[in-house]
């Protein structure tokens, strides 16, 4: 019994919902506006964005991708962007025996070596 508390205490802390990783990023991104010392009517500017749009984001973390893509390259930050769903997955430890049989190893591209057989 106790066990299982300590797992859904963990679980519970490591998952966040959508809402709570939306207003990280928004007080994040305002975050880096104001150590640069800039109001956020010369942040929309720059980038292209309506102020409204920009006050919307820092307050309830609300914004299109292309004008959240556009923010982060006037605050230097459109690199962390990149990273995002890269093709490496992270390394997950299996919950259980029937996860572990689910992992399946990576495919991988034919050498062309029946090719090379035949002399083709």
């Amino acid at each position: 019994m106790v066990l299982l508390a300590i797992e859904v205490f963990i679980l519970t802390i490591a998952f966040k919902t959508i809402e709570e990783v939306r207003i990280g990023i928004a007080s994040r991104f305002k975050a880096r506006r104001l150590a640069m010392n800039m109001p956020q009517r010369e942040l929309a500017s720059r980038a292209g964005v309506a102020w409204s749009s920009l006050k919307r984001f820092e307050r309830e973390g609300l914004v299109s991708l292309d004008s959240l893509l556009s923010l982060a390259m006037v605050l230097d930050c459109l690199d962390d962007f990149d990273k995002l769903a890269s093709e490496s997955l992270p390394n997950q430890v299996p919950q259980s025996l029937d996860a572990l049989l689910e992992i399946r190893k990576p495919r991988r591209r034919a050498t062309g070596k029946q090719g090379r057989d035949r002399g083709i």
